[in-house]
């Protein structure tokens, strides 16, 4: 069965549907919440990129009021924040809404070619 192109995680999912799936193709991970304003912004872009990228490229969210533990374990201190992982290991990532072309100027070389 494969991953669906956009998932909620948890605590519990995470190693599983991000680090394991990043072996096969990059996930994003958006660290957002319910009561961030730049977080409902960026999410439609996010949506967008990885629907434009089907195949290569999967759109895991962490509700950051629901899963203290992960902003923990990752260090988030800015909302919205988004991190790249690929082969089980985060790659690059950003803080706050950006252009729709600073985010794939960032996934391209990552998700593009023979290798993904």
């Amino acid at each position: 069965m494969s991953q669906p192109r956009m998932f909620d995680v948890t605590t519990e999912t995470f190693d599983r549907l991000v680090l394991d799936s990043s072996h096969d193709k990059a996930v994003l991970v958006d660290f957002w919440a319910p009561a961030c304003a730049p977080c409902k912004a960026l999410l439609p872009m996010l949506i967008s990129i990885t629907d434009s990228h089907a195949g290569h490229l999967q759109l895991a969210k962490v509700n950051c009021d629901e899963q203290p533990a992960l902003v923990e374990r990752f260090g988030i201190r800015t909302l919205p924040t988004v991190v790249l992982f690929r082969h089980g290991q985060p790659v690059d990532g950003f803080s706050g809404v950006q252009p729709t072309s600073v985010i794939l100027e960032m996934l391209e070389p990552r998700i593009a070619g023979p290798t993904g």
